[in-house]
């Protein structure tokens, strides 16, 4: 057995039967030849909760590389090991001055998980700048190249969170950057950031290094506090809704989708049901981010989701909305 203590930002002290570091493709072969089961598939652990032990093995994806495959005067091809640490990647973007991630800085998690979750942040989404991505599947042992069209991508969301869950690992994905930088600063605080700096004309490194600070500022350090980030989805709710909540709650905060959709930010949401700061024994919900659950110390991931369960409790009483976990839980 193997404790995952190391291995999730949330801090959680769980075991496994097997735990197999996944350096080259080779070695996801070897494990099918052998034909242990059931399989499962670790990343940077910054997306999970683990309530239980784990059966079987753990496939712990390490595969490295970031290579450029193609370019041309205007935009490169960079194919990556889903192993990869994704901002360090982002890192690496920057000191080749290639555009289109820079506002994704400091999000935790591997190159690998990044499409699965669709991450995002400040107005961008990895969809954005995806090309393709490798992965080998644990059943039949069949590489198969997925393209923008295939991964079904959505608000945190795509089909290796739905049809394919934990039936893939990718083994590597390719990103299309641009050699021109596409400056995006209009979401969220990075204006505001930039203008403290008394920087007017941001060059990409700027914006990823406002992003850095905005994170900072709000998101405690997984290596001090666990936790996983936002642990719930912005909910999206039917405009009809929306107009019938804005008429008790005046000063709802929201931003557009469509036409008939708008989003509800679940940090304000779950503010406004003065749970801010609540915690419960080691399991709480940060003094500063109504959106991070937090581990204290020596929480039980059973704890940590029944205080994900009471923060939808209060949530749906409240609002009639119900909010649903970003975060994967085992």
């Amino acid at each position: 057995m193997h404790s995952l203590l190391p291995y999730n930002t949330m801090h959680i002290d769980v075991q496994v039967e097997n735990l197999i570091p996944v350096y080259t493709e080779n070695t996801i072969y070897e494990v099918l030849l052998s034909g242990k089961k059931p399989l499962r598939i670790l990343g940077g652990g910054s997306n999970i909760l683990f309530t239980q032990n784990v059966d079987g093995v753990l496939l712990k994806n390490e595969i490295k590389g970031i290579d450029i495959i193609d370019e041309d005067n205007e935009a490169v091809l960079v194919r990556v090991g889903g192993g990869e640490n994704w901002h360090q990647f982002v890192m690496w973007s920057l000191s080749h001055n290639l555009s289109g991630i820079e506002n994704l800085a400091l999000i935790p998690g591997t190159v690998g998980a990044a499409p699965i979750q669709n991450i995002g942040a400040y107005g961008v989404e990895q969809q954005d700048n995806f090309h393709s991505l490798e992965a080998i599947d644990l059943e039949n042992g069949i590489k198969s190249t997925y393209y923008k069209g295939d991964c079904d991508f959505g608000y945190r969301n795509s089909i290796f969170k739905n049809d394919l869950k934990g039936q893939v690992l990718i083994t590597h994905v390719t990103y299309q950057l641009s050699k021109k930088a596409n400056i995006n600063i209009q979401y969220g605080a990075i204006q505001s950031t930039l203008e403290e700096k008394n920087i007017t004309d941001p060059s990409i490194l700027d914006v990823a290094n406002a992003v850095i600070t905005i994170r900072q500022s709000k998101l405690p350090d997984p290596k001090e506090l666990g936790n996983t980030g936002s642990f719930f989805k912005n909910p999206i709710i039917p405009m009809e809704q929306f107009d019938s909540l804005k008429s008790n709650f005046e000063n709802i905060v929201s931003y557009p989708v469509s036409d008939t959709h708008i989003k509800v930010p679940a940090a304000w949401l779950i503010d406004q049901c003065e749970l801010k700061g609540y915690r419960k024994g080691d399991a709480g919900i940060h003094k500063n981010h109504a959106l991070i659950l937090v581990n204290y110390g020596n929480a039980k991931g059973s704890e940590m989701l029944e205080l994900a369960e009471m923060v939808m409790d209060e949530v749906r009483t409240k609002f009639g909305i119900e909010l649903e976990p970003e975060v994967n839980i085992w």
